[in-house]
């Protein structure tokens, strides 16, 4: 790889991949442990802090489990990053320890519902983390073989392998399966899995769900039989304020090397975070992130700016992972709605306002344009994301009502990540603009 120096003078490449990454070695010199700066690592009890409440309630209701007794089904809800995962996860682990040291075969098996698409593929995604914990084959295919069959081989390793197990369904809203079903996918889901020990006949094994969700008003969607037969034990997670998610990165300073973070990092980061939704996965991806960039450029500590710049890059980041798999109306949609709140002066967005410069972005673009109710439908539907809240408004006693949108991150920020889809090429920025102002004047 060596290439001289060239006429200018300049310093000549390493002499190899393997120098590059020696030398890359020598100057990250900031950070010390990264797995304390991965947001969903299940850290050492005496790091969880802020969640004493939750903490004690789930306990309570899990500790039957070292006593060969079925746990009731729960419900964890909240906003994203307060804990709802890190505190079932950190107590499953806990009992799973003390079931051991009794002969008492206890599992714990994890699903994030996010990526799943259908009731046929969670059902034997369970299938397929079962047989890896117990460390066995799985006896069917997964595909061309009726959701019965994938029930009755779920059903088989858990009565071979458990007398009790604890199905962890994370982001189960997301689980809404095919479109010409009523009941969404996640309603079947928690009927089947709870309603498996109410009887010998499907298991002889003791089996209890807990549901985690972003969504307050998941529990609505779910049919009367599923809600019959789940009847959980609700746990709330609130937002974490700043002084919270200042105990929660002090609680994992060690990350990095000792005298490597001016005063004002920590402060700083959890009042970036604070500003949405007190999520402790922002405040802790913030320092990583701001660890990084300061190695990156060879600093010997991190400050202030790397915060600021860090800052900048995760909230595009998060709005490019949620943007990336919504559909072309959703964007534009989404994009209308963010251009009118970059304008008023508290960063929110009235419908009706913001369903007319989706009107202006369909004709431009020359996209297919819907009514009203389908832009507000498809708004709605983000606000399943943490990316945009939506909140109804009386506009008089005669004049009906709106939704008023508000943004959990930067408006500028999502329109500059929507940017990158080239079809938004078209739309001039000083013509949106105009077109937002004169609406907002009507």
């Amino acid at each position: 790889m060596t290439t001289g120096p060239d006429s200018e003078g300049t310093t000549e490449s390493p002499d190899s991949i393997k120098d590059l990454i020696l030398e890359q070695e020598k100057s990250a010199s900031l950070i010390k442990n990264r797995r304390l700066l991965e947001p969903n690592e299940i850290v050492e009890e005496e790091r969880i802090v802020g969640r004493d409440e939750q903490l004690m309630n789930i306990t309570q209701h899990l500790r039957v489990a070292i006593s060969n007794e079925r746990p009731p089904n729960l419900f964890l809800y909240g906003p994203s990053g307060t804990g709802k995962s890190l505190i079932i996860n950190a107590v499953c682990e806990n009992i799973f320890q003390l079931c051991a040291s009794r002969d008492i075969r206890f599992g714990v098996i994890e699903l994030n519902c996010q990526n799943v698409g259908t009731l046929g593929s969670a059902v034997y995604e369970l299938i397929r983390k079962v047989a890896n914990d117990v460390g066995t084959t799985i006896d069917i295919p997964e595909h061309g073989i009726p959701n019965k069959k994938k029930w009755r081989e779920l059903y088989r390793l858990i009565n071979e392998h458990y007398d009790t197990v604890v199905f962890i369904l994370d982001e189960l809203d997301m689980l809404a399966g095919r479109r010409d079903i009523d009941e969404p996918a996640f309603s079947r889901l928690l009927y089947q899995l709870s309603r498996a020990s109410s009887t010998d006949e499907i298991t002889t094994a003791q089996v209890s769900v807990t549901a985690i969700t972003n969504d307050t008003k998941m529990m609505e969607r779910v049919g009367s039989r599923a809600l019959s037969s789940f009847t959980p034990e609700d746990v709330h997670f609130s937002d974490y304020d700043a002084n919270q998610l200042r105990e929660i990165l002090r609680a994992r300073k060690d990350a990095f090397y000792e005298n490597t973070l001016t005063s004002d990092v920590i402060p700083l980061a959890a009042a970036f975070a604070a500003q949405t939704h007190g999520d402790a996965r922002k405040a802790i991806d913030l320092m990583r992130t701001s660890g990084s960039i300061a190695e990156k450029a060879q600093a010997d500590k991190v400050r202030e700016q790397h915060i600021r710049e860090a800052q900048d890059r995760v909230q595009k980041n998060r709005v490019l992972e949620v943007t990336r798999g919504i559909s072309t109306q959703k964007k534009l949609c989404l994009f209308a709605t963010a251009a009118v709140a970059r304008e008023t002066e508290n960063s929110t967005a009235k419908s009706p306002t913001g369903y007319q410069v989706y009107r202006y972005l369909t004709e431009t673009l020359g996209s297919d344009q819907y009514h009203q109710e389908t832009y507000v439908n498809k708004m709605k539907e983000l606000t399943t994301y943490s990316l945009v809240e939506a909140e109804r408004r009386s506009q008089g006693p005669h004049s009906g009502s709106y939704l008023q949108f508000t943004f959990g991150e930067n408006s500028q920020t999502i329109i500059e990540t929507l940017r990158e889809d080239s079809r938004f090429n078209d739309i001039h920025d000083e013509e949106l603009r105009a077109v937002v102002t004169a609406q907002l004047a009507n």
